[in-house]
């Protein structure tokens, strides 16, 4: 059984000022797949992680204090891979992979679309990159976990206020129409296939009380391949960790 945590940290060395290794300690995880580091190398406390029994795989930004992902294992990867192989994403750290015998875990971090109409044109140009990056991928490496932060309500049954955010980026017609799409092209959205109930969500606004009141959204996955699906143990959802504006979202497999 691998218990493997997908986590939006919200810049990792004020998760950690939070109580975070703490948190990882009891939770006991084989991998960790972070998003939003917003650190460089030498500013992720990988000494610490060490002492957890972590061997620990950063990629990211080249801005400093900006995105950023990671991937924090106990078991050794055959190998990593840092990036997707096209500049202008590779240059915002959105995406790592370490290979094991039996399937691939992915650290993804999609972008958010919110702060422009040019960041919502530069996020649907990622999406249809990232997924011609996995299409290709799946020749070499049929079970993929990919793992992250997508910035994507897929149904009206993953947002609080299905309604009002028909025009916000994160619920767009045009992204939930990728989302769909890319499930439908091999993969399980892994706590959907256990949990169909609503008002369970992985981020909350800092504004007006959003988290206690639980008025949130659910943008972190845990997409498995079909070739896995009856491998699938558990997933869920861990909304009483509190380090960041997100959660952690949990997967448990058999492999």
């Amino acid at each position: 059984m691998k218990r493997i945590v997908s986590y939006n940290v919200n810049g990792i060395r004020a998760a950690v000022s939070k109580g975070l290794l703490d948190w990882i300690k009891s939770v006991d995880p084989d991998v960790i797949c972070i998003q939003e580091t917003k650190a460089q190398p030498d500013q992720i406390p990988i000494f610490d992680f060490m002492e957890l029994g972590f061997r620990t795989y950063v990629h990211s930004a080249k801005k400093k204090g900006y995105s950023g992902v990671a991937i924090f294992t106990k078991e050794e990867p055959e190998h990593v891979e840092y990036g997707i192989g096209i500049e202008k994403y590779d240059n915002e750290g959105r995406m790592i992979r370490a290979d094991y015998r039996q399937f691939s875990v992915i650290s993804v971090y999609h972008p958010s679309g919110s702060s422009s109409d040019e960041r919502q044109a530069f996020k649907m140009q990622w999406l249809e990159d990232f997924e011609n990056y996995i299409e290709n991928l799946k020749k070499e490496i049929p079970n993929l976990i990919i793992s992250g932060d997508y910035n994507i309500c897929h149904k009206p049954i993953d947002i609080h206020d299905p309604i009002r955010n028909l025009t916000s980026s994160g619920f767009l017609p045009e992204e939930r129409e990728w989302l769909s799409g890319f499930i439908n092209s091999g993969f399980v959205d892994s706590f959907r296939h256990f949990n169909d109930e609503p008002h369970n969500y992985s981020w909350w606004s800092y504004r007006a009380g959003a988290r206690s009141r639980n008025l949130g959204w659910r943008i972190d996955y845990h997409m498995v391949s079909d070739s896995l699906k009856g491998n699938l143990a558990r997933a869920y959802i861990l909304p009483e960790a509190k380090h960041s504006d997100h959660c952690p979202v949990v997967l448990e497999i058999e492999v």
